[in-house]
């Protein structure tokens, strides 16, 4: 199989020969072979696997997203992506990135409720003179 990983603004990895994918969706974990039929799922956050003869297993930490498999073609479409060969060392970025990631949009939401909630008083205001 030829697989994709694609983020918001670049390829994250392009690969050919894949002979085995594991994901994970909302329904649990599901396996892709080259001779799958063709198939469209919604990926939870996770780690997503795929194995090549040249690299052997190589695990990827993904954000939610979407994985499109037509043919030997499989797009993987996700919001983040950190990559790895060791799960230990791969789940301690995880913590390090997708935390701090939680972080900023905490801090983001905090920023647009305030943001909005300025709005709405102004507009109240208006509307009361």
């Amino acid at each position: 199989m030829h697989l994709k990983v694609l983020l918001p603004f670049q390829v994250f990895a392009e690969k050919t020969d894949v002979s085995r994918i594991v994901a994970e969706s909302r329904e649990g974990s599901f396996g892709l072979l080259p001779h799958r039929l063709d198939c469209v799922m919604s990926l939870s956050p996770g780690i997503f696997m795929y194995e090549n003869e040249t690299e052997g297993e190589v695990y990827i930490a993904i954000d939610e997203g979407m994985l499109v498999k037509s043919g030997q073609e499989v797009l993987v479409s996700v919001r983040n992506a950190i990559g790895g060969t060791d799960l230990n060392q791969l789940r301690a970025a995880v913590e390090r990135e997708f935390l701090t990631l939680d972080e900023q949009e905490q801090s983001i939401r905090s920023t647009m409720t305030k943001l909005e909630t300025g709005i709405v008083r102004s507009l109240s205001e208006l509307h009361h003179d």
